[in-house]
């Protein structure tokens, strides 16, 4: 027999919003354009990436005006110095409400846990360490002394990262699914070098589609020059998110 509670219909379950797993690159070296980007991506795109090209040209500034906008900022300035140094630069900006920011995992962990310390207090952004950029492959790694693979480094970095405190990391799609295995599913995994089929390599060494990065395993994924140089960057923000809503 059928108990009341049995009976009851259970609650649908929330579908995944592709546009929060979604972060547009504004690397460009004015605010103007990357405030006309926002214009055209408006409704389609809310979370935008503010890096040190943009950064360093408009400053504080810019950021506030697209919180002002509703929108969630990934400040992207990959800080590396001295753990004091680290841990000021993230009181630096603890006040402007940006929702994530960068440090350099590769500072070590005495630095990744003050930069962590530093963005315990009220309001600061989320932490995430970047382990190894997606420009270098295993023959970069070498040139700077750097002899296990990719993947190996990474893993190495991730668990500095987490032992310091780190609220998630930046690492390739080669390497997510790695990641995730080791840190588990709460982890906040956020993957640039995402190129959609049929798209140009760039800069970029180790790449996935949307798609991919998503099925294994990535939080959140960083798109540039795929959206920012489309002639509609709207249609390519669309389509790049139905690629991460069939993968999710």
């Amino acid at each position: 027999m059928q108990t009341v509670a049995e009976a009851q219909p259970r609650p649908a379950r929330a579908q995944p919003d592709p546009a929060d797993h979604l972060i547009v690159a504004l690397d460009f070296p004015s605010a103007d354009a990357a405030l006309d980007l926002v214009d055209r991506l408006q409704g389609t795109c809310r979370w935008f990436k503010v890096g040190m090209e943009l950064y360093y040209t408009a400053g504080n500034s810019v950021v506030e005006h697209l919180i002002r906008r509703d929108c969630k900022i990934f400040l992207d300035l990959k800080l590396h110095d001295i753990p004091n140094t680290v841990a000021g630069g993230v009181r630096s900006v603890a006040d402007l409400g940006v929702s994530l920011l960068t440090i350099h995992a590769g500072g070590g962990q005495q630095m990744m846990r003050a930069a962590a310390q530093a963005a315990s207090a009220p309001n600061a952004p989320r932490l995430l360490a970047v382990t190894v950029l997606t420009s270098m492959d295993a023959a970069e790694l070498t040139a700077v002394g750097v002899t296990d693979s990719p993947t190996a480094q990474v893993l190495r970095l991730a668990r500095l990262a987490h032992t310091a405190g780190v609220d998630g990391l930046v690492c390739s799609a080669q390497e997510v699914a790695a990641v995730r295995e080791a840190m588990g599913p709460e982890a906040l995994l956020v993957v640039p070098g995402i190129r959609p089929a049929g798209v140009g390599l760039n800069d970029q060494s180790r790449i996935a589609t949307p798609a991919d990065a998503i099925a294994s395993g990535a939080s959140m994924l960083v798109v540039g020059r795929p959206i920012t140089q489309a002639a509609d960057p709207a249609a390519a923000a669309a389509q790049i998110l139905a690629e991460i809503k069939a993968a999710l």
